[in-house]
């Protein structure tokens, strides 16, 4: 055979072999786009996404929109699996259903949540986190942990239902036998800046590269300057983990409020905070310095009726949704995954679910500088969720992570 001809045949095969590998390894899904509101089609490839591009008409009768996956920096446990206590199902496998079952919910990224726990426990349960962030089943979905507690204001109210016994003072060496346990994987320290010593740890997180955020404290509008100032760039859930009575004037409401510089999360699940002060909050922060969250517990999908923790509390989850810790009259987390969020904050703020979407998937990977994620647009990992918004409700259709389906209802 001619040199020349083999040639030729030889490259136009591996052409259409090259094409059939893509074609193999490329996927398409249709929805309309959340922030555009024009239906489009989302070509995937190796987990991410290829090409967007607007078509005409979505094939099929129910058209969904479709988004970037949402983003939950604060998940204390879900569906029976708690991230922070020592008595829960919080072993390799306790770690991939808490993430699948979070997955039907639409939630594609999420932080892992250690709260007040004696260091024995944190230590212990860090060490079995680690392995989460690489684990090839979860498709990168545990990115990193965020560790809320143990140096917080012990006083009552601004504690919540941290056990108080497990509340210290910032220890960075403490700390860095935390940080080395989980694989160097804390993205996030929650602090109060008013205790001794949590100036300077944030300053000294803020060199690790790790997020600051200040919760559950009463410190005054000076010691909140001091603390963005050292690097502090979120406020945690804004408007809880606060007593219940709290001086009008003095409080650490309006100084968070009031620094530009300063993130907000809030709780959307219609418990936590007030309608009328979520639209406070979002009118101050707007759409790029707010972030939605859960505070979402392992209680979340269980039946209603008393449970005891770990450190001998006793726990209510009511008929309607709503966790609460009787002996200090205060909620004790959520039960309501971030989804609920998304169509609560639409409903009660007047923004759009474009606006909504950047406040749950957006703004928490910028935050954490997570530039892979967030956004629905060519480059960004394939984490995507196909959703039905029906009187504020969102209804997850399918959920992809990496490319991959993971969920389907």
């Amino acid at each position: 055979m001619n040199k020349s001809i083999g040639t030729k045949i030889y490259a136009t095969f591996a052409i259409f072999f090259l094409f059939g590998v893509f074609e193999m390894n490329a996927q398409v899904i249709e929805g309309i786009h959340y922030h555009t509101g024009q239906p489009v089609r989302v070509t995937i490839n190796n987990g991410l996404i290829e090409e967007i591009t607007t078509i005409d008409k979505l094939v099929g009768e129910n058209p969904v929109y479709i988004s970037p996956g949402f983003f939950d920096n604060q998940v204390n446990g879900f569906a029976g699996v708690s991230f922070a206590f020592g008595d829960s199902d919080l072993t390799p496998e306790g770690i991939e259903k808490a993430t699948s079952e979070l997955w039907k919910k639409g939630v594609t990224t999420y932080l892992p949540t250690l709260t007040t726990n004696s260091i024995d426990v944190l230590t212990t349960n860090f060490k079995i986190l680690s392995k989460a962030v690489d684990d090839q089943k979860l498709f990168g979905s545990i990115p990193g942990f965020h560790l809320e507690g143990p140096y917080i204001n012990p006083e009552d109210g601004f504690r919540g239902a941290h056990p108080k016994q497990f509340v210290k003072l910032p220890d960075w060496n403490e700390f860095l036998k935390l940080y080395e346990a989980s694989g160097k994987n804390i993205l996030q320290v929650t602090l109060s800046p008013e205790m001794d010593g949590a100036l300077d740890f944030i300053s000294k997180c803020s060199q690790y590269g790790i997020t600051v955020a200040l919760g559950h404290h009463n410190a005054d509008m000076e010691t909140i300057t001091a603390a963005i100032d050292r690097g502090a760039k979120i406020a945690t859930h804004l408007g809880n983990g606060a007593a219940n009575t709290i001086n009008r004037h003095r409080n650490p409401f309006w100084p968070q409020l009031a620094d530009d510089r300063l993130n907000i999360s809030i709780i959307c699940d219609s418990f936590h905070l007030l309608p009328e002060q979520i639209r406070v909050f979002y009118k101050v922060k707007g759409v790029e310095k707010t972030i939605i969250t859960s505070d979402v517990t392992h209680y979340a999908a269980l039946e209603p009726g008393e449970y005891k923790t770990s450190t001998g509390e006793t726990i209510e989850l009511t008929e309607g949704g709503m966790l609460r810790y009787p002996a200090q009259n205060v909620l004790y987390g959520s039960a309501s995954p971030i989804t609920k969020g998304v169509g609560y904050v639409m409903q009660v703020t007047g923004c759009t679910l474009a606006d909504a979407v950047q406040m749950a998937s957006t703004n928490p990977a910028r935050l954490y500088s997570l530039n892979d994620r967030g956004l629905l647009e060519p480059g960004k990992r394939a984490d995507i969720v196909l959703f039905t918004l029906e009187d504020f409700q969102v209804n997850i259709q399918e959920t992809w992570v990496k490319g991959k389906k993971v969920y389907e209802q």
